[in-house]
């Protein structure tokens, strides 16, 4: 049965370059998924943005001295330029400020309101002494829950918790201002109505949600509870509050960009020709939500934005879309990665201390890196990019197992059978075993994939590599041929079909050189879409978009059939060797 699967990948800040931990944290992992379900057949959309308010994105223009917009467009280009480098395939990927979006976050807050899960509370908030309201994070000090420095005067990202402005110990102005506290008006999302709902919504997942995700975002929940968070702040770059008399504020970003994954899924419908296919994922029981996140977000999406979702049900669909009797989607799934370090010390963008991905890109092909970051990923526990690591993983397992397989196979097959598949005849036991060994991968692989298990996933898929190696050096073609080319022709038909079958498991995590594979066997469809950006207007201005053209055709999982006599094309080494020094040269990047 077709299943609607949304894959909705976390937004990242418009204020700084994406490292390795950010591929490998969520956008990596959100691709290999959602490569897997396009092969399986499933509707997918793949959907994700430029977090393009808040303060990250303030601060770096006043920093660069330049308007907040000409920032947040450069990163926006950017992220454009990595994800189609790395074969990073978003349906659409947008930005959080867009007549769309403003639309659509302006509508759930309204929702909300109406349902009454909004009250408007004075609270004193930190300021210049010229009477301007400063943002949290131009404002910090040190935690008065855990002791931890440089804590926001609205949360300490060390222990998580929010905190009220006034207690901050030791407050400071990032701007060198002066501080005071002065009395302003927000609206506060009253989560404790909701709590028990929310409660029970992750209660109902512990068949789905990792142990670290669902763990941590109920013990929060049982021994603090979930508490009122305001949802507006003063600010002039943002979506304005849609209430009367609230000229001057907008909503908080912790509120508005998480519905950047409904909004961006309603754009997608827009562009696509299909404005009210939104509904097939949002509407729809059926469909599955799966989140892909780093950990320091995973409560945010697995407690404040069911919230949201609950809180705003059926009454957002009546506002935005005129239906009744309609509700929304929460998530299926959350699986949230943990951290990536880099050579044992944690990933510092301001210290230089990164794996930027568009420079790794200038000097590494795009799989390389994948596989790499894929069987490294911080899925259970952090894990560390190490550079030694990285290079005997490419020579070792990609160069010398996967593609010394394909090579030796298609380069013996092609010049020894003009150029075709071989004609098997009657299949040998020892033929039909490794067939058979490579049928049950398929489905063990594809299994992993569902559990979002990426990594055993993709080591399962090696090891058939390596299981296919194993039954080629015992049959050795390259000898049979010179007494029994029949024989030989059989080994090399049975090497090419497991060969075939392993291109389709390894494409969701390798899918550049699985299409180059794909082509040297002759295919004319590719296994997937192409990947192409396209500039959106609306009434905010012109955005670039990254968008995902699927085809009719899709490749499939499940195991190859093909055919006798069918025509290759020559083939060439898939991946390139690297030399051990280049550890070292990486290295000395580092911190400069």
């Amino acid at each position: 049965m077709t299943k609607n699967i949304l894959v909705a990948i976390a937004w990242p800040y418009a204020n700084a370059e994406i490292h390795v931990g950010n591929i490998t944290g969520s956008h990596l992992p959100g691709d290999i998924v959602a490569r897997y379900h396009r092969l399986k057949g499933n509707n997918v959309v793949m959907v994700s943005g430029t977090d393009s308010h808040g303060t990250p994105v303030t601060l770096r223009a006043d920093a660069e001295g330049k308007p907040v917009e000409e920032v947040y467009k450069s990163f926006h280009d950017k992220f454009l330029e990595l994800f189609h480098g790395l074969g990073i395939s978003y349906d659409l990927f947008t930005t959080t400020h867009t007549e769309n979006h403003f639309k659509v976050a302006q509508s759930i807050f309204q929702a909300l309101r109406d349902n009454g899960f909004l009250y408007a509370e004075i609270r004193p908030q930190w300021s210049t002494k010229t009477g301007k309201f400063l943002p949290d994070r131009y404002v910090e000090g040190t935690c008065y829950i855990c002791g931890a420095e440089g804590a926001r005067s609205d949360q300490c990202d060390n222990c998580g918790n929010v905190l009220e402005p006034e207690k901050l110990i030791n407050p400071h102005a990032k701007t060198g201002d002066a501080l005071e506290l002065r009395d302003t008006e927000h609206f506060f999302l009253d989560l404790s109505k909701l709590e028990p709902d929310v409660a029970n919504f992750l209660r109902e997942r512990q068949d789905y949600m990792r142990d670290t995700v669902l763990g941590e975002s109920l013990r929060k929940i049982e021994s603090e509870g979930l508490k009122a968070r305001p949802i507006t702040r003063d600010l002039d770059w943002g979506i304005p509050v849609p209430v009367d008399g609230w000229e001057g504020k907008c909503l908080y970003v912790w509120f508005e960009a998480v519905i950047g994954y409904l909004s961006a899924t309603v754009e997608w419908a827009k562009v696509s020709g299909n404005p009210d296919t939104w509904e097939n994922w949002w509407t729809n029981p059926e469909a599955r939500a799966l989140y892909f996140i780093g950990k320091d977000n995973i409560f945010f999406h697995t407690a404040l934005w069911p919230a949201e979702l609950m809180g705003a049900g059926e009454r957002f669909i009546e506002i935005f879309a005129g239906e009744e009797g309609k509700t929304l989607t929460l998530p299926f799934d959350v699986p949230a990665n943990q951290f990536m370090n880099l050579e044992k010390k944690k990933i510092s963008g301001s210290n230089n201390w990164a794996v930027w991905g568009c420079d790794a890109l200038s000097r590494y092909d795009p799989d390389a890196l994948r596989y790499y970051l894929t069987i490294n990923m911080p899925e259970s526990r952090d894990t560390d990019w190490d550079w030694d690591e990285f290079i005997a993983r490419n020579n070792n397992e990609l160069v010398a197992t996967w593609g010394n397989l394909v090579n030796r196979v298609l380069s013996f097959g092609y010049k020894n059978w003009d150029g075709v598949v071989p004609t098997p005849g009657e299949l040998r036991p020892a033929d039909k075993d490794i067939l058979g060994i490579i049928e049950t991968g398929v489905e063990k692989v594809g299994d992993l994939l569902e559990k979002v298990k990426l990594r055993a996933a993709l080591n399962e898929a090696m090891r058939l590599a390596q299981e296919t190696n194993k039954y080629l050096d015992t049959a050795a073609p390259w000898f049979e041929i010179k007494s029994d080319k029949e024989a030989a022709g059989k080994t090399v038909y049975t090497a090419m079909r497991a060969i075939d079958s392993l291109k389709v498991l390894f494409s969701p995590f390798l899918p550049f050189t699985s299409e180059q594979l794909h082509t040297f066997f002759g295919y004319d469809e590719p296994l997937f879409g192409m990947q192409y950006t396209e500039a959106q207007t609306d009434n905010l201005g012109e955005h670039t978009t990254l968008r995902y053209a699927a085809r009719k055709a899709r490749g499939k999982w499940e195991p190859s059939q093909i055919e006798a006599g069918k025509a290759l094309q020559k083939p060439k080494p898939l991946f390139k060797k690297l030399e051990p020094e280049l550890a070292e040269q990486e290295r000395a990047r580092l911190g400069n």
